[in-house]
């Protein structure tokens, strides 16, 4: 997936999520997610933003186990370009 991609509302969301600290994700290839501890409602958005490289585990573990999901910075880039400008 490339920037160029429009994202969903949903994925965009989720990405906001993750920005403020709420999502968890699986440490596997493909990943769960979960937000706010509730169990993600589109679990192939979410799974196609950490394969799109938008969203990556903050910290390493063994595989299945539940860390922090952070913003990569291509994740952080998609935010800023979606949030709209202070001056419009």
């Amino acid at each position: 997936m490339s920037t160029d991609t429009p994202l969903s509302h949903r994925a965009l969301a989720l990405l906001r999520a993750t920005a403020a600290g709420r999502v968890e994700l699986t440490c596997s290839s493909e990943p769960d997610f979960r937000v706010d501890r509730l169990a993600c409602c589109d679990q192939p958005a979410a799974r196609l933003l950490v394969h799109a490289g938008f969203i990556e585990p903050a910290t390493a573990a063994p595989p299945g186990d539940w860390v922090p999901a952070h913003l990569s910075p291509a994740g952080a880039e998609i935010l800023t370009l979606d949030t709209p400008s202070a001056a419009a």
